[in-house]
């Protein structure tokens, strides 16, 4: 069964358009939920609005929506009066520029969502605008309504179809210098660096996200399932901290052989080892034709 699309309109580039689907390229369906439940009967709790002044519930058709100007004083905004700020949506994704993708800030990046042609009839216009796309190894930015919300969507190829993802608006963004102000220059030497650089080679690798593992996920579902049958939950004993303080250079050296500083002497040894070895043959093969010239 095809996935629920959550958003159908248009993609438009100039005068080329073609219908598109979009769908939510994350879940979190998987994810182990718990619910509120009332411990003496073991039945599901609910949520009620109550008056923050009086206490009393307050029925649904008594529930409006409300700005605070001051503390506790609120403007009411009826539903029909959002309607004079809301964005007219004509499904229409209008490409406005493209721009390179190493000069999109990684923090703007929201929600991602697969763009895929809607019918028979859109594949060749929605393969036209992607495959130029590829060509010029640019990200397309466009505006789009969700949810009665303006959005700007980075949209670039991705295998057969596309990836569209929100970006936050620049509000949204706090400002980095808030929080790195305070932090202080101090004076490294350059054996700390060039030790540190060593354990980062040393760990080395490619992004391959299949090796992410979600153990606090796995170990929750064998809670569940251990507490369902019965079984005793035995609470861990707190860990100890360690004392000791180890100097950062002495951390740098120890964090150095104990990953990976063997395997990379081991691996130097052996190249000086096979080299030796390369090269004595080299000198018993010349040895040999210099006798068969005499």
């Amino acid at each position: 069964m095809a996935p629920r699309a959550y958003w159908k309109g248009t993609l438009k580039l100039s005068l080329v358009s073609c219908p598109v689907v979009l769908y939510p390229a994350t879940t979190a369906a998987e994810k182990t939920r718990f619910h509120m439940i009332n411990r003496e009967t073991g039945n599901r709790l609910k949520q009620q609005m109550v008056d923050s002044e009086t206490g009393d519930v307050v029925e649904s058709d008594q529930k409006g929506r409300g700005y605070e100007l001051r503390k506790g004083k609120y403007v009411e905004i009826e539903p029909e009066e959002l309607e004079v700020v809301q964005i007219e949506s004509n499904h229409t994704i209008d490409i406005e520029s493209f721009v390179p993708s190493e000069e999109i800030d990684q923090r703007y990046l929201n929600h991602p969502y697969y763009v895929a042609p809607d019918g028979k009839a859109a594949i060749d216009a929605f393969a036209v605008i992607r495959d130029a796309m590829k060509d010029q190894d640019r990200v397309a930015l466009a505006k789009i309504v969700l949810t009665n919300r303006e959005h700007i969507i980075a949209i670039k190829p991705l295998g057969k179809g596309l990836l569209g993802t929100t970006l936050r608006f620049p509000y949204e963004l706090r400002e980095e210098d808030q929080f790195f102000d305070d932090i202080k220059s101090p004076k490294i030497t350059k054996d700390m660096v060039e030790l540190a650089g060593h354990i980062l080679h040393t760990k080395a690798s490619h992004f391959d996200p299949s090796k992410f593992k979600d153990e606090y996920e796995t170990a929750l579902k064998a809670l569940v399932k251990r507490k369902a049958s019965g079984k005793k939950i035995e609470l861990p004993e707190p860990e100890e901290r360690p004392s000791n303080v180890v100097s950062l250079m002495d951390a740098l050296k120890q964090s150095l052989k104990g990953r990976g500083g063997k395997k990379t002497a081991a691996k130097s040894n052996a190249r000086r080892t096979t080299g030796r070895r390369q090269a004595a043959k080299k000198t018993h093969r010349s040895t040999a034709r210099q006798r068969k010239a005499g």
